[in-house]
């Protein structure tokens, strides 16, 4: 059975570091912490885990922090968690099978990350990481933001999820500061740094700046298909915050030209047809959506909402004002079975019957 040292850079992390450990401290063989400058309880209570406890000054470079951290590992895999992750109860079993059957020729165990979690905690936006890594020098991050370690070897893909319950904004400015750092001091950013940087611009409503750097990436030859369509959506929106509508949507139309069309990106057609009172257009590009295969092997952020719920609730919506309430009603039974908990069911199903 083979060996699993986890790896985490922390700082200041004194309210979620327990509550992480706890949660995958009898699963591992190791606990390798490494700190970058905690001023708080933080050292304090990881020592309480492990006497692998390192200092390690922050230099704007995350990959260097983490590739710290797997330096001192010890065991046949490194694993890597933020400090307000989790492991639930639910997937300890499914983690200690998968330690007992794992081929020794796998490299790289790929898991599933939920990011973010609708009312009732099921799981809104996810997508695999790499979370087991072989012990190799071969393997190592790349990136001071958004960092990486690029797939390659024998990959398993695993259901088993770690959860990411952040709360709390944390420092907003500090990955694009990094950014405008590289940058100012000459450096060159890939292409997968180049999309991040843009999305970084976005977050910070610098529209424009966001939209060059997106054209500049999606123009380039290089960079990931998942990458490329990502960027159409966030260029796309970008058009959308300055005003330019119908590049918006030529803009999330182009995204197909890189590979076949996905439901989150349907969605987001379908919407620009409602907005604009073309409800017979909507309607196409959300049934499109339904029809959509969902590929959570390719990589990219899924949003699995976009797959059954929102395209739902949403034609629920087109055949209401296209004054089809019968078959609106239906689709908004469907939405229930999908969400029976949600809002803007239970408001349409009042709705409904008050007809």
């Amino acid at each position: 059975m083979p060996t699993i040292s986890l790896c985490m850079i922390v700082k200041n992390e004194e309210t979620y570091i327990a509550r992480c450990l706890d949660s995958v401290a009898a699963l591992v063989d190791e606990i390798i912490i490494v700190d970058t400058g905690s001023t708080d309880r933080t050292l304090d209570i990881v020592s309480g885990y492990t006497s692998k406890v390192y200092l390690y000054p922050w230099k704007d470079d995350f990959s260097a922090a983490r590739n710290e951290s797997f330096s001192k590992a010890t065991m046949d895999y490194c694993m890597w968690m933020d400090a307000d992750d989790v492991i639930e109860e639910s997937q300890k079993d499914a983690f200690l099978q998968l330690k007992q059957s794992l081929s020794p020729d796998t490299d790289i165990v790929m898991m599933k990350y939920h990011t973010s979690f609708d009312e009732a905690g099921k799981p809104s936006f996810s997508y695999f990481r790499e979370r087991w890594i072989r012990n190799d020098p071969r393997y190592r991050w790349i990136g001071a933001v958004h960092e990486v370690i690029p797939p390659n070897g024998r990959l398993v893909y695993s259901d088993i999820a770690v959860c990411h319950k952040k709360t709390g904004v944390g420092d907003p400015d500090r990955n694009l500061r990094i950014y405008k750092k590289i940058i100012a001091d000459g450096e060159f950013l890939d292409p997968r740094q180049q999309y991040y940087y843009a999305r970084e611009l976005y977050y910070h409503k610098q529209y424009q700046e966001a939209v060059t750097v997106l054209e500049q990436f999606l123009n380039s030859p290089d960079g990931w298909i998942e990458n490329k369509i990502e960027a159409c959506s966030v260029c796309a929106d970008c058009y959308r915050k300055l005003g330019r509508e119908q590049t918006a949507l030529t803009t999330l139309l182009r995204s197909m030209s890189f590979d076949l069309p996905r439901a989150e990106i349907c969605c987001e057609i379908g919407k620009y047809f409602l907005e604009h009172n073309n409800c017979q257009a909507a309607v196409y590009w959300y049934e499109t959506a339904l029809r959509t295969p969902k590929n959570e092997y390719a990589g990219g952020f899924i949003v699995p909402d976009c797959y059954d719920y929102i395209p739902l609730l949403q034609l629920c919506v087109c055949y209401d004002r296209l004054g089809q309430h019968q078959k609106a009603e239906e689709y908004n039974e469907k939405a229930g079975v999908c969400k029976p908990y949600s809002p803007s069911y239970l408001y349409n199903k009042r709705y409904f019957s008050s007809l």
